[in-house]
């Protein structure tokens, strides 16, 4: 009898479909509200869409901020004096943030990143000028400045390699991206030969981001709204520019912009005359397996997708997708199937599902943030 009832069961079993869905591992998004000084946290679905958490008290204008590569930390910078790093302990059950402390920074930072190790955390300076490197313990905690050097007007990004070898500063004041070798094992920066990158005049280079083979880098130009595809050097940290393509649709009405105030500073985000129309380009990610790259656009609101050439580096334009208002932050996460979006002025941040055949994004929801939202991490644990 027990023979017969169990090969009844196993036959219905093998009879049924079988439904897979893709897992997703336990993933969290953190927003800094740069005006509410706190962290928004919240989970990612299996859907995409967002969980809001609690909002973790900071500093107000906490904007950048980095996640340590073994994923227990996240740090976040402040850009009102005092300026400063502030550490928080990362749940990875919950997510939730807990301060794990903080330290000076040598002046307003708004980008921050880590070298490969997590043993540094770089800073650039857009109104000081300047750059510098921070170390971090094995705690999490940010000590003293360990190098501050001076660089040309507006550095606004500073990223490292993937052999944790060389370090890139794009300058939006100058035109310029310089070019350093970093000792891991000092966490000293030096100038590279040649130590600058000219790029063309009046473009205003903002943001990069290396490629997952470390061929290429994506320069992001603020004042033009293109990216501009780079030959990465392996043996040298050497970058060649090789073709610049315009994020925004053909019929744009916006013309070039300039060079804005530092926030924090009076008049910042301000130019001396009417911007309505000008672009103001801000921030760009790759998808994890390189196919796809993103870019966003902030007074137009939108951000703009291009289709990747793995052989070549070159890019071709999806198009452009509205999104929240004035983006200045946004992320992929790890499995490259969302896309998250904050905007400083809007109350909600969104999320997209990112097309893995085309790379278009269609909208899923939109969700509560602070004011101010700024900067998007994400972090997934397995």
């Amino acid at each position: 009898m027990r023979v017969t009832v169990l090969t009844a069961v196993l036959s219905t079993l093998l009879a049924s479909p079988v439904v897979v869905t893709p897992s997703l591992a336990a993933t969290f998004i953190y927003v800094s509200n740069a005006e509410d000084g706190d962290i928004g946290v919240y989970t990612l679905q299996a859907d995409g869409s967002l969980k809001a958490g609690e909002r973790v008290k900071a500093e107000k204008l906490v904007m950048p901020m980095t996640v340590t590569p073994d994923k227990r930390f996240l740090i976040a910078a402040v850009r009102q004096k005092p300026f400063q790093a502030m550490t928080f302990a990362i749940d990875p059950s919950s997510g939730a943030l807990k301060p794990a402390g903080s330290a000076t920074l040598a002046d307003s930072y708004p980008y921050i990143s880590l070298d490969k190790r997590g043993r540094f955390v770089f800073g650039a300076s857009y109104g000081g000028h300047q750059i510098g490197v921070n170390p971090v313990g094995a705690n999490g905690k940010v000590g003293e400045p360990l190098q501050v050097i001076p660089t040309a007007r507006n550095a606004h990004s500073i990223r490292i390699d993937n052999t944790n070898r060389f370090v890139f500063v794009p300058h939006l004041g100058t035109d310029q991206i310089f070019q350093f070798t970093f000792d891991e094992a000092s966490g000293k920066l030096a100038a590279n030969t040649p130590p600058v990158v000219q790029m063309k005049q009046n473009t205003g280079p903002r943001h990069l981001i290396v490629s997952g083979d470390n061929r290429f880098a994506y320069l992001l130009n603020e004042l033009t709204a293109t990216v501009t595809t780079l030959a990465l050097d392996g043996g040298s940290g050497l970058l060649k520019e090789l073709e610049s393509v315009s994020i925004l649709p053909p019929d744009t009405k916006l013309g070039p912009g300039v060079p804005r105030g530092a926030v924090g500073t009076p008049g910042a985000n301000q130019a001396p005359r009417d911007t309505s129309k000008d672009v103001w380009a801000a921030d760009l990610h790759l998808t994890p397996n390189g196919r796809f790259l993103y870019a966003s656009e902030r007074t137009s609101s939108t951000l703009g997708g291009f289709r990747v050439d793995s052989a070549t580096g070159k890019l071709s334009l999806i198009g452009s997708t509205p999104t929240e208002k004035q983006p200045r932050g946004f992320a992929i996460d790890p499995s490259g199937r969302f896309l998250i979006a904050s905007g400083e002025l809007s109350s909600e941040i969104a999320t997209y599902a990112i097309d893995a055949e085309t790379g278009s994004l269609k909208a899923i929801g939109r969700y509560p943030a602070g004011k101010g939202a700024n900067w998007v991490e994400v972090v997934a644990f397995d």
